[in-house]
């Protein structure tokens, strides 16, 4: 009986052609999904640090039923407070490997001639961790409730994707400090030529990322080699202003080989070195460089290059790249980014920081602005306890400010407009205290509140996700927020800086936290 249950499931299981080979994928509450397709062969021995290399063919049909492996993943990361190891669900448990050029789809529809707006997911992880396969960012929900086709990525991450050896090897490795960002580039193309079986148009592909997958999005823009391959893009709390350049990746290869004992002419040791060394030489070769000269702003040791070639200048300085001229761009983040991160500090966690500690810790970024801008989160939030202001702080310097400086710098004289905005509902989890937090995003876009710790039984956690993802929905779609959920949401200028308030009632709001932008611009360096 349980082998013919089998082979009535497969036979009812939705198969589709695409250009390797016929897929299987499975059908549940009216969204088929396709797991673990393989978009490029896997990037081990020969092929590490090497440009994509397209998938191979297979004969017969290919089960896509479940997520294959992910990225190795930076190694030594802190460990989170136990309470918070499921704020945002359960993380993936697929095997770490370099097997990992892989991506998900899930839509309503197969080979109906219909044209849904394409969604691609790029995970966060600052370029060193992540995984498309997160519950969290599951798409079926997203999928369902705008007739969307949903799809997720997965590319190397850290030393794999990102060690530049063009200057050091030679032309054979002129692309290896940006072979994560071809990986994606490599996604898209897939997307390009073959979803259109899975109901999608090819024609209507929004990029969008939270975190570091927002500095994906903010990279892709100015990627020669994407150009055309999407046409609408959202960035979530990652705007990325620089990456680094070509004389750090530089630094950070020649210290990775010291750290290894490679010579300079024996880059090619390195294709054959068991992964555990080659992530082990991370930390220390990023140590022996030292920060950058603009720490809050290029903010990747092993991260996209600015290399002459793959990238040609940083994705917003000194300006927004013509490439992008036609794109129209969602950005913004959470209100308190920083709780996520502070929440593993027991001075903050319980509400003990002192003031001293409060202006120690601010000083540390804001040098000798930072008598200013203590008074003006003072008076801005005159009830608040130390705690709530650092969050506050670090939120404006590592996250705000690089979200206004793309946003300013995109504004003016583009064809297509920018929008702003800014979720501010707080997270009732743990009495409150993780507010709204970086990655608070993720259920809410996603239409997943059941599935993180952040959002579960919250009162008008369901209305909110509806709000918001209906309105990253119609972005994709038109390339226009505004919907019956929201009120007019007005394109963001430098004169009047509109911006989405996303909360339990959403409001547009001119300016907001305008003394510590003009603070914080003016911390970042007289080039921002």
């Amino acid at each position: 009986m349980a082998n013919d249950i089998a082979t009535v499931d497969a036979r009812l299981a939705p198969i589709v052609e695409i250009a390797t080979g016929k897929v299987r994928g499975a059908s549940t509450i009216g969204i088929h999904s396709f797991k673990g397709i393989p978009y490029g062969v896997p990037p081990a021995g020969r092929n590490r640090f090497m440009p994509p290399e397209p998938a191979q063919p297979w004969a017969g049909v290919r089960d896509a039923l479940a997520y294959a492996g992910h990225a190795w993943q930076l190694p030594n990361r802190p460990k989170r407070r136990p309470v918070l190891e499921t704020l945002l669900g359960p993380a993936d448990t697929t095997p770490e490997n370099e097997n990992c050029l892989t991506l998900n789809v899930w839509t309503r529809g197969l080979d109906d001639g219909a044209k849904r707006p394409v969604m691609v997911w790029l995970h966060g992880g600052a370029f060193g961790y992540g995984s498309g396969n997160r519950a969290v960012t599951d798409g079926a929900n997203l999928a369902r409730r705008g007739d969307v086709v949903v799809v997720s990525v997965n590319h190397r991450l850290n030393i794999f994707g990102f060690l530049h050896l063009a200057d050091i090897g030679g032309p054979a490795w002129a692309h290896s400090g940006n072979a994560g960002m071809l990986d994606i580039v490599a996604a898209l193309r897939w997307v390009r030529d073959n979803i259109k079986p899975f109901g999608g148009d090819p024609g209507n592909v929004t990029i969008f990322g939270e975190s570091g997958g927002g500095g994906k999005v903010s990279v892709l823009l100015a990627m020669p080699a994407a150009r055309g391959l999407f046409h609408r893009a959202i960035i979530q709390s990652g705007a990325a202003i620089r990456v680094s350049t070509r004389e750090r990746a530089n630094a950070l290869a020649e210290a990775v080989l010291k750290e290894l004992g490679v010579g300079r002419n024996e880059c090619e040791r390195l294709q054959i070195l068991p992964a555990d060394r080659l992530l082990a030489a991370i930390a220390p070769a990023a140590r022996a460089v030292g920060r950058s000269r603009w720490p809050l702003l290029d903010r990747y040791d092993f991260g996209p290059v600015v290399d002459g070639s793959d990238l040609l200048q940083h994705p917003a300085e000194p300006d927004a790249p013509a490439l992008a001229d036609e794109i129209p761009l969602m950005v913004g983040g959470t209100r308190e980014e920083s709780a996520f991160f502070l929440a593993d500090d027991d001075a903050v966690w319980n509400g003990g920081l002192s003031e001293a500690e409060l202006r120690q810790r601010v000083a540390t970024i804001a040098g000798d602005k930072t008598d200013e801008l203590l008074a003006a989160y003072r008076r801005a939030m005159p009830m608040a306890s130390p705690a709530d202001r650092l969050i506050a702080a670090l939120t404006g310097s590592n996250f705000w400010i690089r979200s206004v400086l793309l946003a300013e710098r995109y504004a003016p004289l583009r064809r297509a407009p920018v929008y702003m905005y800014s979720l501010d509902w707080q997270s009732p989890a743990h009495d409150g205290r993780v507010k709204a937090h970086h990655a608070m995003d993720l259920p809410f876009v996603f239409d997943n509140v059941d599935v993180a710790d952040t959002t579960a039984g919250a009162p008008g956690a369901r209305e909110l996700a509806a709000r918001i993802s209906a309105t990253w929905i119609t972005f994709a779609r038109n390339g226009i927020p505004g919907n019956p959920a929201i009120p007019t949401w007005p394109a963001y200028t430098k004169t009047d800086r509109a911006t989405m308030i996303l909360d339990t009632d959403c409001c547009v709001v001119r300016d907001p936290d305008r003394e510590a932008r003009l603070l914080w611009s003016r911390v970042v360096g007289p080039d921002a």
